[in-house]
């Protein structure tokens, strides 16, 4: 029987401890950052925007909702809109959190720490790791500020992160015989406790999610390349869909164990590689795939009855969905940084900057 895990005030007796960021920028990596922004011009133009943003949302308050709705749900469903509107601060809190570390301005850490504070004082995971995987970006901010945050703030918002990833650990979504404990999903509720077990410097997550990890690369990836997603949707997104959280994860493993889960070879001859592999002839154009065509999930007949773009029976594959993909696939892998720059062509953003900073493009 799966063990159960309970959440208790253990959880929590790491606070006075200093803990390195894993899931966001170091101190090193943030002066690597500052160093670019002064000295090349492109990050110094990125930068300025960057900025601009960052004092904006310092006149703005923060918008939580009690639980996130996405899943499941089509385009225009109030649940899911209302959901979309509040999500606006995952960014937000993001570029206050960053613009702290870069600055030592008080103001953008006392902001995104009020934004943090009233996002755990009301919002609750129902255990479903496709709403919880649009908290990244809160993870990330908190992970960047943990260090500086008042003893009393940090305490409420570790225990909404420590209750996020115990009710995925403990969903019925997660129970043996579910498609949802070996699809895309469970890809998204590991990457979740994994990202939270790392900013909270949580051990027994850590294990679990290390442990659960090997047992979904054998499981959900094909020693061909392909995988369970692909077979059951007939469709590159959701290959895709399935590979982004396992990198972000796998990123975060090697930069927290120093073990690669990229070239992590399963039992049965998988690896999160493989399926890169796999996947880039199509993302090259050398390849075309008709999406959806043999789909066996009515959720993706009901997105193309709703008119949502891409979902559409034959559409093919548009290689741009998988920038995403390859912005982590540079860490393990710098030799695919051109196809990246060919599908970019020319665009960037500061999170491209960091990502090139952690991947060691950058130093």
């Amino acid at each position: 029987m799966r063990r159960k895990f309970v959440f208790t005030v253990l959880l929590f007796a790491t606070y006075s401890i200093t803990k390195a960021q894993i899931v966001s920028l170091n101190n090193e990596e943030i002066n690597i950052l500052k160093t670019q922004i002064s000295n090349a011009p492109g990050a110094k133009k990125i930068y300025a925007g960057f900025q601009k943003s960052a004092k904006q949302y310092l006149k703005e308050q923060p918008d939580p909702i009690d639980t996130i709705r996405t899943e499941g749900l089509l385009k225009g469903n109030p649940k899911k809109e209302k959901s979309k509107l509040a999500l606006a601060d995952m960014p937000k809190m993001y570029a206050l959190a960053l613009q702290y570390r870069l600055t030592g301005n008080q103001t953008f850490l006392n902001q995104c720490t009020s934004f943090l504070s009233a996002w755990a004082k009301i919002n609750h995971s129902g255990g479903d790791p496709i709403d919880d995987t649009n908290l990244d970006k809160a993870i990330e901010a908190y992970d960047l500020i943990k260090n500086n945050m008042a003893r009393g703030d940090k305490k409420i918002i570790d225990k909404w992160l420590s209750e996020t990833a115990s009710a995925e650990i403990n969903s019925k979504r997660m129970k043996p015989g579910k498609a949802t404990a070996i699809n895309n999903w469970n890809a998204h509720r590991l990457k979740v406790v994994g990202e939270i077990g790392y900013a909270l410097n949580n051990h027994e997550f850590l294990s679990w999610t290390i442990d659960q990890l090997k047992s979904h690369i054998s499981i959900n990836l094909y020693p061909d390349g392909s995988s369970l997603d692909f077979k059951q949707r007939d469709a590159l997104h959701y290959h895709l869909y399935d590979l982004e959280p396992l990198l972000k994860l796998a990123i975060m493993i090697n930069r927290g164990e120093g073990t690669n889960f990229y070239t992590y070879l399963s039992p049965n001859g998988s690896s999160i590689k493989k399926s890169v592999d796999w996947l880039i002839p199509y993302i090259k154009g050398d390849k075309k795939h008709e999406e959806y065509v043999n789909t066996t999930v009515k959720f993706d007949h009901d997105r193309a009855r709703n008119n949502e773009p891409g979902f559409a029976a034959g559409t093919l594959f548009a290689p741009q969905l998988a920038i995403p993909l390859l912005k982590s696939v540079i860490y393990f892998d710098h030799a695919q940084q051109d196809l990246l720059n060919q599908l970019l062509n020319g665009q960037s953003d500061i999170n491209q900057i960091t990502d090139k900073i952690k991947a060691g493009n950058i130093k």
